[in-house]
């Protein structure tokens, strides 16, 4: 049921677009769906930075795997325990854009040895590192491809990026890399919550949901430029019109696979503030990732620490003088 109830339920929005935009429901799918996606997903991203921007965080906890600043002939990892922002802004950078901590992800099996018995064995596994950049890179330079829509005149960079996807033009449309590494990345992701045992156990529907839901959008946008063609020319004047909030002035009559995959995307649009997906925006504030190790040059208070009267020894030692004395512990001063 944790994959069948997000499979089917993937299955069901996407059919359903599909009908009710043959049915004549093309100017809820394709004006007003788009426009309360838009808003759930400002609003809800927004809210959730707000909540975790208000969070206070008084102490240095961020994940360190080197060696800290401390002594100068001691020599520091800048890049894996930065204690300057500089260092801090260079190791986020590479979190995001390469994801530097999967690729030190490893994998534990315990192996049996018929001389020494049962061993715990910890090998490097790369799969993670490399399907995760594979899913997450192409959905980025799809969506900037999509700014072709969206902008006029289109900026510069989507030519060359387009020109740079569809290095290989082997069918007619072009036929982009991307389209395919995405549903490679997608599957492997999705193979990985199987056939790991481990994974599995912890896998939830709301971890398979979102595959499936974006899965389900490079279908219908892989199908409508190879299978069932639509006018790019009134997509393109549709997406204008809700651009410039004049939707009255666009052509609706597209086709069903266009709303369907426009409400696929909307759907997306309002399940993303709640979800896991979040951690597109969260990775910034992720007081293991974004804080400087600097706890041996700066003394970091709690604010939340109660005011509290300290005594000193000296004072401690005038107070229990006599006691002390009589138990024949050593004074400071006599």
């Amino acid at each position: 049921m944790r994959i069948l109830l997000p499979f089917v339920t993937t299955l069901v929005l996407g059919a359903a677009a599909y009908f009710f935009a043959q049915a004549g429901a093309q100017w809820f799918l394709g004006v007003l769906l788009p426009y309360l996606a838009f808003v759930v997903f400002v609003v809800g991203f927004s809210a959730k930075i707000l909540s975790w921007a208000k969070v206070p965080v008084p102490f240095r906890i961020q994940t360190t795997c080197g060696q800290a600043k401390s002594l100068d002939w001691i020599k520091a990892n800048e890049l894996e325990s930065p204690h300057t922002k500089l260092g801090v802004v260079v190791r986020m950078a590479l979190e995001v854009l390469v994801f530097r901590s999967l690729f030190r992800n490893t994998w534990t099996t315990l192996k049996r040895d018929e001389k020494n018995g049962p061993r715990l064995v910890h090998e490097s596994d790369k799969s993670l590192w490399l399907f995760g950049l594979l899913f997450h890179w192409s959905f980025l330079l799809i969506f900037v491809r999509h700014y072709r829509f969206f902008l006029e005149p289109v900026p510069f960079f989507v030519p060359i990026l387009e020109r740079f996807d569809g290095l290989f033009q082997i069918t007619l449309p072009t036929f982009y890399l991307t389209d395919l590494l995405i549903l490679l990345g997608i599957t492997a992701l999705f193979l990985r919550r199987l056939v790991d045992p481990k994974v599995k156990a912890i896998s939830l529907p709301a971890d398979f949901f979102p595959l499936f839901l974006i899965g389900a959008i490079a279908c219908t946008g892989i199908a409508m430029r190879y299978v069932h063609k639509v006018d790019i020319t009134k997509v393109k004047a549709h997406i204008q019109g809700l651009m410039a909030f004049n939707p009255g002035a666009t052509d609706l009559e597209i086709g069903a696979i266009f709303y369907a995959h426009l409400a696929l995307v909307s759907v997306l649009a309002m399940y993303f503030p709640f979800s896991k997906l979040m951690h597109m925006g969260g990775v910034f504030f992720s007081p293991t990732r974004n804080q400087t190790n600097d706890s041996r040059e700066v003394r970091h208070l709690n604010p939340w620490n109660p005011k509290m009267k300290i005594r000193t020894y000296a004072e401690y030692e005038d107070e229990f003088r006599t006691k002390m004395k009589s138990a024949g512990l050593p004074l400071d001063q006599e």
